[in-house]
């Protein structure tokens, strides 16, 4: 029989969580979207296994994560619960096969070497991994993401790929107070992904938005934003 814990809910991560999904459900009506149609998804990073457990306990199964030493202790202890894991973390190469084996999801491929060794990976028992490309929107020399030129060859690539089911693009892009300039950037990312619906390959997933500009992503068309801080509360 697996090991049952007490998990003590606080008051203080119940109240910021309903704060975001009223954020989330307020943009929806302002920017004429469909009730639901914007899924979040609680970024765990950092966080103790606990934390996790108070989610699941408000309905939450996904997680996501960027340490994978980290994630893939959280998910030993967490397997009872069957939680669905998103990767959202850059990507080394030799981080590809415990990905491959241990995620429901990765938000930040960005190489073909990297999607292929995914692709030649994934367990064969395991569902396709589902993939989301991560783009550089605001071209930053230090962030990750392939260039909004390149991104076309690199999605008909990965949709190819076995093992994998290319779902949608995903973008940080630099942080931005003004709320028409945070669009702005988002707006490129959705016209990328309008463009490669347009070629044909069936894309369902914007993961695009986080604690301080979700709402302009809604505007734009996410359909899944990554949140941590405004749930869990400040990173120490």
């Amino acid at each position: 029989m697996p090991e049952t814990r007490s998990v003590t809910t606080s008051p203080l991560l119940k109240q910021r969580l309903a704060h975001v999904e009223q954020r989330i459900r307020e943009a929806e009506i302002r920017f004429g979207r469909s009730p639901g149609s914007v899924k979040l998804l609680p970024v765990s990073k950092t966080r103790p296994v606990a934390d996790i457990e108070q989610l699941t306990r408000a309905g939450y199964r996904a997680f996501g994560e960027s340490y994978l030493q980290e994630a893939l202790g959280k998910q030993k202890e967490l397997t009872v619960l069957g939680l669905e894991w998103h990767f959202i973390g850059p990507i080394q190469s030799n981080k590809t096969q415990p990905i491959a084996q241990h995620f429901d999801w990765v938000h930040s491929v960005d190489r073909e070497k990297i999607a292929r060794r995914l692709s030649t990976q994934r367990p064969s028992e395991l569902p396709p991994l589902n993939v989301c490309l991560q783009t550089n929107i605001s071209s930053e020399a230090t962030k990750s993401g392939i260039d909004l030129d390149q991104l076309p060859v690199l999605a008909a690539c990965v949709a190819r790929l076995p093992g994998l089911r290319l779902r949608g693009l995903m973008a940080i892009p630099a942080r931005e107070s003004d709320f028409e300039r945070q669009r702005a950037a988002f707006r490129h990312l959705r016209e990328a992904f309008d463009a490669l619906n347009t070629d044909g390959l069936a894309l369902d997933t914007l993961s695009m938005g986080m604690s301080g500009d979700l709402e302009a992503a809604i505007a734009e068309g996410a359909t899944l934003v990554r949140v941590g801080s405004d749930i869990f509360g400040p990173r120490n």
